[in-house]
């Protein structure tokens, strides 16, 4: 019902140009434990240095949302995409049935830090697609707001699955409350800053906490903080 994981407790791929800490097992970190929580599939945590990144490559079949913290992130990819995406700015990129793509810190002296989360797609051989979209942070304050969701709007990415990422930045002794949507669905709740509890469980910087069967889910800041909360299916695979 509640699994918490420490920020230490995830995988790391370290080089000279790439810090990335990794959620749930990914590239040679392999954890029997952590392959995915129901349609999430790879949350990772990259710090890629000035003038470095990923060149081109491909995927498929998955729907890939990319969000910065710091810096800039350019992205160039097979359907004609080109643009940089900053703090504030939000991805969704529908690999589908095949997309080659980079990702590059075009800066000289900035690092990048950045997530890049997978979710399987709710069916394979989508038409591979590309959104961005920039928001005010002044929308996060102190409330669950959806930044993508795969339910149409005017105001959230569109995801090719039945989940829904929210975004908050809280003032310290807020608590808010969120209710999944469906009782086959659960939350994974990453920490970005601050400090949260959930219940009788703290969550610092770089935690996160699997949920499934609560309702609702209390989440209270403890001091100034930001976290994202992803709802997914969790009894589909």
């Amino acid at each position: 019902m509640f699994k918490k994981i420490l920020s230490e407790e995830r995988g790391l791929t370290q080089n000279t140009w790439l810090t990335s800490r990794h959620t749930f097992a990914f590239g040679s970190y392999y954890n029997l434990d952590r392959l995915n929580f129901g349609t999430l599939r790879v949350f990772n945590d990259d710090i890629v240095k000035p003038g470095n990144g990923f060149g081109l490559h491909a995927h498929d079949n998955m729907e890939i949302i990319t969000l910065v913290l710091e810096g800039t992130l350019e992205h160039k990819d097979s359907i004609g995409t080109h643009g940089q995406i900053k703090l504030n700015d939000v991805q969704r990129m529908t690999a589908g049935s095949g997309i080659k793509h980079s990702e590059m810190n075009p800066s000289k002296d900035e690092k990048v830090h950045f997530f890049q989360i997978w979710v399987y797609p709710e069916r394979r051989g989508l038409e591979p697609g590309y959104e961005q979209k920039t928001f005010n942070p002044e929308d996060f304050k102190n409330t669950l707001y959806p930044i993508v969701s795969g339910t149409p709007s005017t105001t959230a990415l569109f995801i090719h699955q039945d989940a829904t990422f929210y975004l908050s930045h809280l003032d310290e002794g807020i608590t808010l409350k969120h209710t999944p949507r469906s009782r086959k669905h659960g939350e994974h709740l990453f920490v970005i800053e601050g400090k949260i509890g959930i219940g009788d469980q703290a969550l610092k910087a770089g935690d996160s906490a699997q949920i499934t069967q609560i309702d609702p889910v209390e989440i209270m800041a403890k001091e100034a903080s930001k976290v994202l909360l992803i709802e997914v299916s969790v009894n589909t695979l």
